[in-house]
């Protein structure tokens, strides 16, 4: 009868360090695991940050460009020219990837590139569109030049698409912004190739 109580002892004894080591591997494997969720949750969130960040900085720059096309909008309905009152898209057409040339209003083949493809769509499609171009420039030189050179980059656009791809001239109105409304500042060579540009607005 003693011994007997004896090994009842011995494995209770056993049983009660088996349950403690269980609760410490227990512990040690949940605190792992929290310490991972929250490394995850850390990650998850400066991924979060950034992209709101970087969305934040896309919104800025388009809200400047679609300035111009609302009032690109404004001014055909106020004139007529649209059939539904849409805004459908704006094509940019910027020096650094058209290369319009300091002082030149001339088209480059990468500009009538890019202007094939602009066309492409609306003459294929045959859609009742209309588009309004504009053109700017940077900050070298006076406003009244800017004005001019803007304007003739526009009507330089404006010939291409009707004399290659037969978009009606009553369907394409040119207005120049100058160096009124920049995508960014003037301080560098590369900033002023950004504004030197022509925006096609297409409305509907």
């Amino acid at each position: 009868m003693r011994w007997k109580g004896m090994i009842v002892l011995t494995v209770g004894a056993g049983l009660l360090a088996t349950g403690c080591a269980s609760k410490n591997y227990v512990r040690e494997e949940v605190g792992r695991e929290t310490a991972a969720v929250h490394t995850r949750v850390d990650t998850l969130q400066g991924q979060v940050e950034a992209t709101q960040t970087k969305v934040r900085e896309h919104d800025e720059k388009i809200a400047e460009v679609s300035r111009t096309a609302q009032e690109a909008l404004q001014r055909a309905q106020e004139a007529g020219k649209l059939a539904e009152g849409k805004l459908l898209y704006e094509t940019v057409l910027s020096d650094d990837k058209v290369h319009f040339g300091f002082d030149k209003n001339n088209l480059s083949d990468e500009a009538k590139a890019a202007l094939d493809g602009f066309a492409t769509p609306i003459t294929s499609q045959n859609e009742n569109v209309y588009v309004e171009i504009q053109g700017h420039t940077d900050s070298v030189g006076t406003d009244t030049y800017n004005e001019e050179l803007g304007l003739e980059r526009a009507e330089s656009v404006r010939r291409y698409l009707n004399m290659q791809h037969h978009i009606p001239l009553h369907r394409m109105a040119v207005i120049s912004y100058g160096e009124s409304a920049p995508v960014t500042d003037n301080k560098t060579r590369d900033n002023r190739s950004q504004n030197r540009r022509v925006v096609l607005v297409v409305l509907k």
